[in-house]
């Protein structure tokens, strides 16, 4: 199909153009013009810019018609019809050859090469040279203001001047007047196959209907003008033989339909027709007057300010069948809002649906940086998740935001169609671009949005998030793109000697703006909320009573310890300049449970740990956990934060309150617990359930079933039920995260270095080959060992792990670390030799 359409948008890499009938299109950069394509193709190998390589905006601009033809029309995920054009002449003039050429004739052509005398025009007709002499194209360079000589690449309104040797040489004129007066004739010999989109000819009326009128034109051809291209002014005056002014719109080849406009706009070509004031955008307007009605396509409507809009079908009404022609006569009142223009039939396009009436945001200029959205999940892709805010607008969660951790598998947390609360942080209209996040601390934030440089006044206090770690400090950035550095000595009131052990990429941190400079750009900040001296006054840094600081469950913060108790650790939260007092139980220094002890033992008053989260807020003391696996459950919302969110089958993560002969109670952030019964604890079977766990220890439970009325929770615990199906993913976090913890205590113990016993801790670490000898062999065949670099520690092999060898105290032997009990000294080693040699 060959259409005339008008440029609506300009961008990178390619033109928006609206079509007859308020549709919309887009012709890609790669469908410009052969000259142009080639020029880029040149660029992308030598991977550098060509000095005489355009961008599209500096040769095309809105309100500019052009003719076109459809190359693909393709339907995508959420229904909608995507129109794919080129104005590639050799396509558009397909049906045009050499002979047919005749003066007079109006056809596109593109720059292809730039000339002394003139240029050389592609007009997409093979074995034509066509010619632009340079004073044709004089007054039309200086009328349009883009320079002083035409681009390579830049479409043109072409006249026909001359046709020599057959059509083989043309001269062309791209001179506005004679553009403007140009006619189609009979002496040109048009035909169905090359008739073009964008002629004007004199035609003949043949009939007057309500959808339209029927005319004839250049002798041989019929055509039908539709109700809205009728000329606004004169719509009731038409009558059979009337003589009229008529621009070709569209010519279908196959089904030989060819649609005309008889609007102003449209009879000199050249023109362009009327565009809309910006402010009637989005604008609802009260009461709008029904001019004419048509049942299969929609509804013409008369605005306040007295010009045409049209309303398809399905922005009657809600649904198709809701929709009452009864209220749609000539003359009715009804509520609208202009949701987009089309400049193809210069008439706004209005909706009826009270969704859209009422809509917060309608376009991207709607929108605004730190805006709090609703959104469906769309997409989610590698860079990441495609969220649909209206049906005009879609954003983009980079990977990064999709949660206030670094998710691993985002697809086990959303799904297609998934409703997502996100917050604005980039939103730039003239390229359609938004940028959100789903990190739950910026989305619930109370501080002040960043969107500028100019905002940032010394003392003041807002979230941003990590974007780079290094020596020197961290870079944290905001909205808008706006960024600044955390140096070194900012970023804790205790010396922090590796950032990066402490902050990541993605971290949500609540800082304060201490100095700013707008005109360069530079940011400095500080995590360290309060600079102020310290009070010389002591009694006034008694730390406050809890009550007077509320914390959520789920918040991070970063703490200090303060002093050992039989219970745990008590610590202080840096946040508050360490006023406020909390409990790191011991079971909850980590989620495995010989690491608690021995990081109880391990930790010193005054030592910093960073990213513990609020467990509770309840009792006299606020409760703090730094279980990963139950900080992740939480930051990835896998939580039931009341009762009436459980679901059987669900999977859950918490922690053992209690261990009763008859079963294990566990506990699950927000405070709601469940009973695992001795049948569903193990798959092992359960003599006695003190064997099986402790209390404290992280689990995974599955939901069972759910008593209401009594308010209970049945669980099961067996691990062939509690796997979410990837087990060997799973276990391999587990047990990555088991050694990262290992080698933290291991540097806590090098760094305290006070016994050797804890220096050789530090070095016998699994895998380790050792030097032994063997002192005994006990009665159930497992042997004891001794050597300079195990003095302190029991060192022993079972009976499996000596192998086929038969020892003898006084031998020596090669032997491999598999196990370190720090706790009670003891080293269990093996002697096989499959584990030797690996």
């Amino acid at each position: 199909v060959r259409l005339l359409g008008c440029i609506k948008e300009v961008s990178d890499y390619e033109l928006v153009i609206s079509l007859p009938n308020g549709f919309s299109g887009f012709v890609p950069v790669t469908q410009i013009s052969d000259a142009y394509s080639k020029m880029l193709s040149k660029q992308v190998a030598q991977g550098e810019l060509l000095e005489d390589l355009n961008s599209l905006s500096d040769m095309y601009s809105p309100g500019t018609l052009v003719r076109c033809i459809v190359t693909s029309v393709e339907k995508s995920a959420d229904g909608r019809r995507s129109i794919k054009l080129s104005i590639d002449p050799k396509k558009v003039n397909k049906g045009l050859n050499a002979s047919a050429l005749a003066s007079g004739m109006l056809l596109s052509g593109f720059v292809s090469s730039v000339e002394d005398h003139g240029y050389l025009i592609d007009i997409g007709v093979s074995g034509t040279h066509a010619f632009l002499p340079r004073q044709k194209a004089q007054n039309y360079i200086k009328a349009v203001k883009k320079g002083s000589d035409l681009k390579i690449g830049q479409n043109l309104n072409c006249v026909i001047v001359e046709v020599k040797n057959e059509g083989r040489v043309v001269h062309l004129s791209i001179d506005r007047s004679e553009v403007a007066a140009s006619l189609a004739t009979e002496r040109q010999n048009w035909t169905l196959s090359n008739l073009l989109p964008g002629l004007v000819v004199k035609a003949r009326v043949q009939k007057v209907a309500p959808l339209g009128i029927k005319l004839s034109f250049l002798s041989s051809f019929t055509g039908i003008v539709d109700f809205m291209h009728v000329d606004p002014e004169k719509s009731v005056n038409y009558s059979p033989g009337q003589v009229v002014k008529a621009c070709i719109l569209s010519v279908h080849p196959t089904s030989k339909v060819v649609r005309l406009t008889l609007r102003q706009a449209f009879l000199h070509p050249g023109g362009s027709p009327h565009q809309l004031s910006n402010d009637r955008m989005g604008a609802v307007v009260e009461e709008s007057t029904v001019k004419a009605f048509y049942k299969q396509f929609g509804a013409i409507f008369e605005l306040d300010d007295g010009t045409l809009a049209f309303a398809r079908l399905k922005h009657l009404s809600k649904t198709r069948k809701s929709l009452k022609p009864g209220t749609f006569k000539t003359g009715c009142k009804h509520k609208c809002r202009i949701i987009d223009y089309s400049l193809m039939d210069e008439m706004c396009i209005v909706s009826l649906k009270y969704q859209i009436i009422e809509a917060r945001f309608l376009q991207y200029q709607d929108i605004h940086t730190g805006d709090v959205v609703q959104g469906k999940v769309f997409a989610l892709k590698p860079i990441g998740m495609q969220v649909k805010v209206t049906d005009g607008i879609r954003g983009l969660v980079p990977f990064l935001h999709l949660a206030d951790v670094i998710l691993k598998q985002p697809e086990k947390k959303y799904n297609i169609g998934d409703e997502v609360r996100c917050r604005v942080l980039e939103c730039s209209p003239a390229g359609k671009k938004l940028i959100l996040t789903l990190k739950k601390s910026l989305v619930q934030s109370k501080h002040p949005v960043l969107s500028n440089y100019e905002d940032a006044k010394p003392g003041l206090i807002t979230h941003g998030f990590v974007v780079c770690v290094r020596e020197f400090g961290c870079i944290v950035k905001f909205y808008n793109d706006v960024k600044g550095l955390v140096p070194k000595n900012e970023l804790s009131s205790e010396p922090i000697s590796c950032p990066d052990k402490v902050f990541h990429e993605g971290q949500v941190v609540k800082v304060m703006v201490l100095k700013c400079e707008p005109e360069q750009e530079r940011l400095l900040l500080s995590f360290r909320l309060s600079s102020k001296p310290a009070p010389e006054d002591k009694k006034e840094c008694t730390p406050k009573k809890k009550q007077e600081v509320k914390y959520q469950i789920g918040e991070m913060v970063d703490v200090k310890v303060l002093k050992k108790k039989d219970n745990g650790l008590e610590v202080s939260i840096l946040e508050d300049e360490g006023n406020v007092i909390a409990l790191i139980p011991t079971m909850h220094l980590s989620d495995f449970v010989a690491h608690c002890k021995l990081l109880w033992h391990c930790l010193q008053e005054g030592d910093v740990l960073p990213r513990v989260m609020c467990l509770s807020d309840k009792g006299e003391h606020i409760i703090l956990s730094r279980k990963s696996a139950v900080i992740s459950a939480v930051q990835e919302e896998q939580v039931v934060r009341s009762f009436s969110e459980i679901q059987p089958g669900m999977l859950l993560t918490g922690y053992v309150r209690n261990v009763m002969p008859f079963g294990v109670f566990v506990e699950f952030p927000f405070g709601v617990t469940g009973l695992a019964p001795k049948v569903s604890m193990s798959d092992k079977f359960v003599t006695d359930t003190k064997d099986h766990f402790v209390v404290g220890q992280t689990v995974i439970a599955k939901v069972m079933s759910i008593d209401e009325e009594k308010q209970r929770v049945l669980l099961n615990l067996k691990l062939s039920e509690c796997s979410s199906g990837d087990s060997a993913a799973e276990s391999f976090t587990l047990l990555n995260q088991y050694f990262k913890e290992m080698k933290e205590i291991r540097n806590l113990l090098r760094r305290r270095g006070e016994s050797s016993m804890a220096r050789g801790l530090c070095e016998l670490v699994p895998g380790k080959e050792l030097q032994l000898v063997v002192q005994g062999v006990k009665e159930d065949g497992s042997a004891l060992f001794s050597g300079s670099c195990v003095t302190g520690f029991t060192v022993t092999a079972t009976r499996y792990h000596l192998g086929d060898k038969n020892v003898v105290p006084g031998q020596k032997t090669k032997a491999l670390v598999l196990h370190v009990d720090a706790l009670t000294s003891k080293v269990y080693v093996s002697l096989r030799e499959k584990l030797l040699k690996q």
